[in-house]
Parts: C-alpha cells; sequence; structure tokens
C-alpha cells in the first residue's frame, strides 16, 4: 500500500510543483522494503493486556483495543543499549479525541530514560498531533509537536527511532522529524547507561490530549483500535544489564551517525519542521524564560 502511495504522489508531482513531497520519496520506498518483512510479534513482545484489548491476530498483526473496560498494551520481552527501533502503525480512524497511541522506549524507576511517540487523536476530520518527548536520567519537559502531512489512520506508517551514543533521531516514514544530541559536555544528561524495552499502548488521555483537555473521550465511538505490524528491532540486547559496554561499542560500529544529520536528513527535517511544527518546548518562554542548554545546539 505505501508503493501505492508513493506512485500517486509521483504522478502528481509531475503535474505540480511539490518539490519537498519528492524529497520524501525515496524514504517512503526504502520504508516499504523494510515493513515488507516484519520480525514476528510473538519472537520480541508480550502482551500486557488481555485477548480482548491486545488481539495477536497473526504473528505480524496486532491490534490494540481501547474501550470503557480497559486500556491495552504491549512490549519487548528484551531491553536494548542503542540501535535502529520502529514499528508500523495505523492509528484509531474517525473520532478519536482523547485517547492516545503511545509507542515508546523506556528504562526503569524514577531516574529512567524514555524515548516517545504520542499520538494524540481529535475529533473527527480534525488532524493527529504527533508529540515527542525525551526523558534523560528521570528530567523530561522536552515535548515537541507536529502535524503529520498525512492521515495515519488511513494506512500503515513507520515511526522508528535511531539511537546511537552521539544522537537520537525521530523518524517517521524514514524522514527526520526531530533530533536530540548528546550535550553532556554542557551538562545535559543523555541516554547512554540504563537498557530500555520497547512499548506502546492506547489509553484514555482526556485530561490533556486535545486541545488541552478540552475535549474528551466519547465513547459512544468506541471501541477505539490501532493497528500494528513490521515489528523492526535491530539493537544491542542486555539482560541484567550485564553487556553495557560491549553495546557502547556496538553503538559506535554498527549505529554510527556522525553528531550532524547528512545534508539531505537535514533538508527533510527542516522541511518537516518549517510546514508542521506546533509547539517546542525550546521556544516556550513561559515554561523556560532562559532555554534549556542543549536547545541552542540541536537541529531543529
Amino acid at each position: 500500500m505505501v508503493y501505492t502511495y508513493v506512485r500517486a504522489v509521483f504522478f502528481t508531482c509531475l503535474l505540480t510543483t511539490c518539490w519537498p513531497v519528492m524529497v520524501l520519496l525515496a524514504s517512503m520506498a526504502h520504508f516499504a522494503a523494510r515493513a515488507a518483512v516484519p520480525v514476528s510479534f510473538t519472537q520480541n513482545y508480550l502482551s500486557s493486556t488481555d485477548a480482548n484489548h491486545t488481539r495477536v491476530l497473526s504473528a505480524e498483526l496486532v491490534e490494540l483495543v481501547l474501550d470503557q473496560d480497559s486500556a491495552a498494551a504491549f512490549g519487548s520481552k528484551t531491553t536494548y543499549l542503542f540501535g535502529r527501533i520502529g514499528m508500523g502503525i495505523k492509528l484509531v480512524p474517525g473520532y478519536s479525541a482523547g485517547t492516545v497511541t503511545a509507542y515508546y522506549l523506556s528504562s526503569a524507576g524514577l531516574t529512567h530514560d524514555e524515548m516517545d511517540f504520542e499520538f494524540l487523536g481529535n475529533v473527527t476530520g480534525e488532524p493527529y498531533t504527533l508529540q515527542t518527548n525525551v526523558y534523560a536520567k528521570g528530567v523530561g519537559g522536552r515535548e515537541q509537536r507536529i502535524n503529520l502531512w498525512f492521515d495515519p489512520s488511513l494506512d500503515f506508517h513507520y515511526y522508528s527511532v535511531l539511537w546511537n551514543s552521539n544522537i537520537i533521531v525521530f523518524s517517521v516514514d524514514n524522514v527526520p522529524i526531530r533530533v536530540f544530541k548528546n550535550n553532556q559536555n554542557l551538562g545535559v544528561p543523555y541516554l547512554n547507561s540504563q537498557a530500555m524495552a520497547v512499548y506502546t499502548s492506547l489509553w484514555d488521555g482526556s485530561q490533556w490530549a486535545t486541545e488541552g483537555g478540552r475535549v474528551k473521550i466519547d465513547w459512544q465511538y468506541a471501541p477505539f483500535i490501532a493497528t500494528y505490524e513490521g515489528f523492526y528491532v535491530d539493537g544491542c540486547a542486555v539482560q541484567n544489564n550485564n553487556n553495557l559496554a560491549g553495546c557502547a561499542v556496538a553503538s559506535r560500529n554498527k549505529w554510527a551517525q556522525a553528531p550532524a544529520l547528512t545534508w539531505h536528513q537535514t533538508n527533510q527535517l527542516k522541511w518537516v519542521r518549517h510546514r508542521y511544527l506546533v509547539y517546542n518546548y525550546c521556544t516556550d518562554k513561559m515554561r523556560y524564560p532562559t532555554p534549556p542548554p542543549e536547545c541552542g545546539t540541536s537541529v531543529l
């Protein structure tokens, strides 16, 4: 289905001026090729809610179901330190206000590390908002939000992170949407010492998710269903924190990337953030009269 989308956009671009969209096509085709060979769900993940709310339809297809009885979730059997980790998700269609579909990596404990994709639902016809956040040593408050350039409920799209000792890159269909650099030299904690598991969940976030909580979930539209495929994990597995040093070596060798993005990636990132960025903690002067030190060094 992604190839169909790429082909349609290509022919549209022959008739119109849409250079920024053309820039995305190679990444979309790469996504399609990768997602065509998913890792088995049963190999990498375990349900954390009952079979009515985490529906394992096959080894390659899973639904999370939110209703008034329960939220829904699953998580990885293994924890990782560094790697490329991604998942294909088709979000709740139609009326999804108040719902939060979360896809994230997290370690345990109060001083945990965490990287979040949070998809904030909306009323029918209004766009989803994608919020990303980074926790380092238990400190978050680094929210950024974009409106996606497509309807994420119509088809599967691939949401992923590249995570190494230099940089974290959040991507949508392999298009970078955000980076978080290692700025330990500035006193900014970085996510390089705690292994994280991979999680996803679908839950009621009425208190804050849609227009700051003004629009609540409406249970007459339940059940709310998000669908998953393409469970891709290429990470350094950690058992009982016994392999941290080895993962640091793997980060430099297998998932290495210079602190800066390539020219092509930087242009993609600038295009997304120029057109679709709707909130950035770095420019929120009410919360941060003095911007956090990493804000002056990241690609924004």
